[in-house]
Order: C-alpha cells, then structure tokens, then sequence
C-alpha cells in the first residue's frame, strides 16, 4: 500500500539538470510530492528521522566525484542507513557512482568523455528494464565505476564504446541521464518500473510512510513546483494608465534617420534604440527626456540609485532585493490600450550585466575598489516611443503621458519628413588594440578541458576581452559602420550613462508574451558557420546538424535552459525546436527552441502572472549559452580562468514592457565605454571601448580551432574600429 499523495525526496548535487528529473519523476509517479534538498543542505542524522515520511527517494546528477565530500554531501551515507530508515532510492549519474562507491566500485576516468552524447544501451530486460526496448540515452559523464562481479552491485544495462572505453536493498540507479530531452526509451519507462518495484518493496516489508507532511514542510520547503510566483511589494496606483497611439503608415521610414531625427547625435544625451538590423521585425526607440526615470543598481550594494531631472536618490532595499523592487514598480505601471500587434508599449528599457546573474547564483562578485564601474542593472523608464514595423513600414508612436496627443502628431509629421542621411565618415581608427594571448587563451583551454575530464563540468564557455583606444569621437558613427558591416536582429544602441553599448547580436535570450497565458521562449544559439564561397546550406547543415561536437554543446544548454524553466513555471516546458540551421545576414547558426508557461490551474493568483517573465529572466541568469553546465560550478571555474569581470558582455539587453511582455537578447558580438571616468583616470581626448569573445569548451573541443573560433566572433565587432 501507498500513501494517497506519494512523497519524494528528490536530492540536488548543484546540478542544472535537477528540475527537468523533477518533471519527469512527477509523471512517472501521478500525483506524488516533491521536496528538493540541496546534498549538503543537511546531514544525514539531520534526515534520519524524516526518511521513512518518503515513497521514495531519488538522488540526482551533479559535478565533481562521488569520492569527494564537497561533491557528494550526505548522499554517500544514504546507502548506509540502519534498516529501519531504508528507502526506494533511484539514482542518476554521480547518484549510480555513489551507490557503486559505497558498496566497493572504484572510480575512474573514462578514455573517452561523453558529455551530451547518444549512445544505445544494452540492458537485461529485467526490473528497471523490464519491457522496455531500445533505449538510447543521453550521457554527461566524464568518471565510470568499476564494480566487482561477485560485489553488491547487479549491473542491469550497459553501452559498448567500442576501443574507447573499455543488490539487498532497493537501490537503482542509471549512469546515463534518463531527463534528458533527446534520451529515447529509457527515461520514462524506466522511472515507471522503478516506482513499480519500490511500491512492491515496501509492501513486501509492509512499511507505510509516516505523514508528517507539515513537519516535512516545515523542514524541507514547499512541494515542487511552487508555482505561486513570489508576492511582491505592493506598489501606489490606483488604476492601470491608458496608452495614447496613432499608427502612420511611412513606406520610406529609415530607422538611421529617425534616430538622427530625435537627436541621436548629441552624445551627451540619454538615448536608447532596439534595432531590428537585419531579420527582425521590429525596431523600438525610446524618446527620452530629462525627465525619464533611470534605474540603476550594482551588485554588493544595498541600494539602487534612481535618477530623474539631473536629480539622483538612492532607495534603500533593506528587507528586499533589487529584483522585487523593480518588479513591484512595474506592477505600478501596468498600462492598456495599446495595440496586440506592437510588442513595446512603453515600459524599461536596459542592460543586465553577467555579474548580476553571477549574483543571483549566490556566487560572490569580487569588491570593487574603484567607484567607476558599469552598474549591474541599468534600465529606463520609457512613457513615450515610437516602433517601427519593418516588415510593413508601420510606424505607431505611442505614449503614456496624459494629453499627448498633440505629441503623437506633431512626431508623426517628422517622421514623414525625415530623408536618408548623407554619409558618414567612417569612425577615427583606434590608437591601440590589446588582444588576448594565443598562448595564455590556448592554456586556458586546456585547463578548461581538464575540469571536463574530472567531472566538474560538462561543458565551459571561456571568453577573452580586447580593450582599443581610440581618438574621442562620435558614438553613433561606430554604431552605423557596426550595423552596416554585422547586421543583426537585435542590434541596439544605447547610451544610459555611464554606460555607452553598441550591439549587433545574432543570439535572443527570452522572449515573453502578454498575459493571459504568457509564454516563455528561449533560443539558445550554439554553433555558427560563416557564409563564404562554396559554403551552401547543404554544407553548413552538414557542419553544424551533422556534428557530433555541436550538437553535444546545444543539448547541453537545452537541458539546462529546461532545467532553468521548470523551475519557474512547472512542468510545462516542451523543446519546440532542436538543433535546427537557420541562415542569417553572414552565418549559419544552429538553433534550438525551448518554451514554457504556466498552466491554466497553476497558479491561484493569475494576476501575478504578469511579473512571469521577469522571475523566470532573474532564475536564468547568466545565460546558459555563455556559462556552460552545470551552470554554478561552471561559472566558479571560469571565475578562476578569467581576468576579470565580464560586465556588459554576456548580460543580456531588452525591455520589459508595461503590458507584461518582454524581450531580451544575449550580449554577444558587442562593445561598450564607459562614459565618467574619474578625473584622475579620464582624458577626454580617448574613448576606451571593450568587446567581448569566446567560445564553448567541450571535451571534444581542439585548442587552435577554439582559438581561431573566438577571433571569427571578436573580428565581426573588430572591424568596426579597424577596418576589413
């Protein structure tokens, strides 16, 4: 017999994978009750008294070695408990190495790592086995065990690498990653059978669970998914603003020439452009003034700064974070009216640096000695913008100010007027270009690689940064030669001091729709084939879909992004797209596609559901595609092989709109300045301008073509300073 509402202990080894075995196991066991433990969260004479109040218990995948305790936590004495505390426990990867361990295995390295790899696997037919047929699993290993034939362990199934690789208590476990979108036949068939046989073993012994679910609460949390999105601080506004649009139909709109139209020139102005360059459809400009709100905030501080006016005040955000705090603003700020078919009513508009999502890993962001630094969330309010169609030559401006209709028009009437800007002179060359070292880059990745083979990661994004000087000039020039020579469809310009960014990124991070029902999207972006003489689609498909190292590297973020997702909204998260080519301006790019939304009995409180998009961008920060996974343990290394901070790059850049919807890109195939240097460091003859590069460092990855990767993506940005 078992309980009404199974209850299962489901333990997390820091893994980026752990929601997405959270999913399945709530399929394989209808209607049961998850609680998710960190491995170190306890001990286990913590948890002993509390393990018979489980079903079950399934011990998930992680970095490191099982014959580590910071790697494995209490999990290596859960094999060993008295058996009056024995549960079911099924485990996954590092949880099969520990199993093994305890019971006499010895841990190895594989000759060959697999990380994000198909292989088929040869099984008994028996007990988590029985009736399933083919399985082709999905591995992320880089250690195996090797077991005893007369030990403890009964192996049940096993691949056959060729010349690459050569039980008492109800304990299962696989090696191979039975969550992962792309593992066929041995996920949920087998969870099935084992909860099955762990139903059948505790009837045999005639157990029954205690329920003690308040005190399980009390000690372990809500249930998974807790889908009640997080109570925000109650904002003034006694009713939603209404937005004022007109639509112009401007079949000779020219996006350079409207922002030249509205002042773009003046670099001592804030102005903000999200510019659909090439295979967008929409290209939004936030008509600032003096008096548009600008948020600002940095890391290891405990307060944001609001500026208005050329007045700045600080909020204290004692008993509260910067997320809620700008969440609870823009709950203030909720607008109608405007048109379904426009993406941006008005809403924040900005930049989100790497080190923000570092943050919110709970990672520490090293001090900043020096006052002078980009800040971490640097956003507008924007009450008036025009967007622009460009696929239709729709133009609607639009505004949440009261009475400003007169505004709308009179913008309309300059927009029609606006003629195609003369030429520009091309931007003053840089004085000098620092670069990084081929040895110091090649070493590096070969330090990256031997954090693979050990098991602390499967798969690590290492970047470099170059850092030109060059003659002060215009800005906007730059961003016109950028835009010319790596069109983009989020491209964007944006001085909101001290930060001046430039952006021709190929890469979107999240979109989220409009409630009710908003939907998540996001489009990883992992392998890219330049176009050139005789490269046709055929042979990009062949370069990207047909290799085995790219594919790897994009399921391993599909995974995690999954992961990231299921953590917010639940179980409704579907790979819509996987590892399909799609052709741009200058490349071949292999992109996949993972979407999520809550369900329509989730959450009790729908009106919660237009702060969706921001809780799941601040749970999927830093963006997985520029981290690796695990994602925690990948951005500690890479803290140690870097130089520094990241900053802009690898942040994300977007908005985030009044109606609830949202888009943010990637920060990739960038650069920025920053604009106030103190005086003791400044010289306003110099602007000093910062791009970013890198790659994804796989096992499988070759030292000189990782090198030659990362100087393809610098050089798209490098030539906008120094020429073809």
């Amino acid at each position: 017999m078992t309980p009404e509402t199974p209850k299962v202990l489901l333990v997390d080894s820091y893994d980026s994978f752990t929601f997405n075995l959270a999913a399945l196991v709530q399929r394989s066991i209808p209607n049961c009750s998850i609680h998710i433990v960190k491995n170190d969260q306890f001990t286990i004479d913590q948890l002993l008294p509390h393990l018979r109040s489980f079903s079950a218990i399934i011990v998930g995948p992680g970095p490191g070695s099982p014959d580590k305790a910071h790697d494995i936590g209490f999990v290596k004495d859960l094999w060993k408990v008295a058996d009056e505390y024995v549960v079911p426990i099924f485990g996954v990867c590092l949880g099969l190495q520990s199993l093994c361990v305890e019971y006499g295995g010895q841990i190895k390295r594989l000759n060959v790592v697999k990380h994000g790899q198909i292989s088929r696997v040869s099984h008994t037919g028996t007990d988590i086995f029985a009736e399933v047929k083919d399985v082709f699993a999905v591995r992320y290993h880089s250690l195996h065990v090797k077991v005893d034939v007369d030990g403890d362990i009964l192996p049940l199934a096993w691949t056959d690498d060729g010349e690459e690789n050569g039980l008492h208590r109800p304990f299962w476990a696989v090696q191979y990653h039975p969550e992962s979108v792309r593992t066929d036949g041995g996920g949920l068939e087998v969870f099935q059978n084992f909860w099955r046989l762990a139903v059948q073993w505790t009837s045999q012994k005639n157990r029954q669970p205690k329920p003690d679910g308040a005190i399980l609460r009390k000690m372990f949390g809500k249930a998974w998914p807790d889908l009640d999105l997080p109570r925000h601080l109650e904002h003034h506004l006694n009713r939603a603003r209404t937005l004022s649009t007109h639509t112009f139909h401007l079949p000779d709109i020219n996006v350079v020439a409207m922002c030249e139209l509205f002042g773009v020139e003046d670099e001592n102005s804030s102005f903000a452009l999200l510019d659909s360059a090439a295979q967008g459809r929409f290209s939004i400009l936030a008509c600032l003034s003096p008096d548009s709100l600008h948020i600002s905030h940095s890391v290891n501080e405990s307060h944001l700064s609001l500026r208005k006016a050329g007045t700045t005040t600080q909020v204290d955000l004692k008993g509260t974070d910067v997320w809620t705090w700008i969440s609870a603003f823009m709950r203030g700020q909720k607008a109608l009216g405007g048109s379904p078919d426009i993406p941006f009513w008005g809403g924040l508009v900005g930049m989100l640096t790497y080190e923000i999502g570092v943050d919110g890993l709970q990672i520490p962001v090293p001090a900043r000695p020096n006052a002078a630094h980009h800040p971490d969330i640097n956003l507008v309010f924007v009450e008036r913008s025009v967007v622009v169609d460009v696929m239709t030559k729709n133009v609607t401006v639009q505004s949440l100010l009261p009475n400003d209709e007169e505004w709308i028009m009179e913008t309309g009437r300059k927009l029609a007027g606006a003629t195609v800007p003369a030429a520009y002179p091309p931007p003053a060359r840089p004085l000098s270009v620092v670069t990084p070292k081929k040895e110091k880059y090649i070493s590096r990745v070969n330090e990256c690689k031997e954090y693979l083979f050990s098991g602390d990661s499967y798969e690590l994004c290492l970047t470099g940064q170059t850092h030109i000087t060059t003659p002060s000039g215009s800005s906007w020039n730059r961003y016109k030669t950028l835009r010319s020579n790596n069109p983009a469809p989020h491209s964007a310009y944006m001085r909101l001091s001290p930060t001046t960014f430039l952006s021709s990124s190929p890469e979107r991070f999240l979109s989220f729709s409009r409630p009710p029902g908003s939907l998540c999207q996001l489009r990883p972006i992992k392998g890219t084939v330049r176009k050139g003489p005789g490269v046709t689609r055929e042979i990009a498909e062949e370069l990207l879909a047909g290799s085995v190292k790219e594919v790897a590297e994009n399921l391993m973020i599909v995974d995690l992004i999954r992961h990231d997702l299921h953590g917010v909204v639940g179980e409704d998260v579907q790979v819509t797209k996987f590892c399909v080519v799609e052709e741009y301006e200058t490349v071949y790019q292999l992109v996949s596609v993972i979407e999520g939304r809550l369900s329509e009995s989730s959450s009790p409180d729908r009106s919660s559901e237009s702060q969706l998009g921001w809780e799941v961008l601040r749970k999927s920060l830093p963006p997985g595609s520029m981290t690796g996974a695990p994602k925690k343990r990948s951005v500690e290394i890479l803290q140690t092989l870097e130089d520094g901070e990241r900053m802009i790059y690898s942040g994300v850049f977007g908005y985030w709109c009044v109606s609830g919807g949202g888009d943010w890109a990637v920060t990739i195939r960038s650069c920025f300045k920053y604009d106030e240097e103190p005086a003791e460091y400044r010289d306003d003859k110099f602007d000093k301008w910062t791009i970013g590069a890198g790659g994804a460092i796989t096992a499988l990855s070759d030292p000189e073509a990782e090198w030659e990767e990362m100087n393809t993506k610098l050089s798209s940005v490098l030539r906008s300073f120094v020429g073809a």
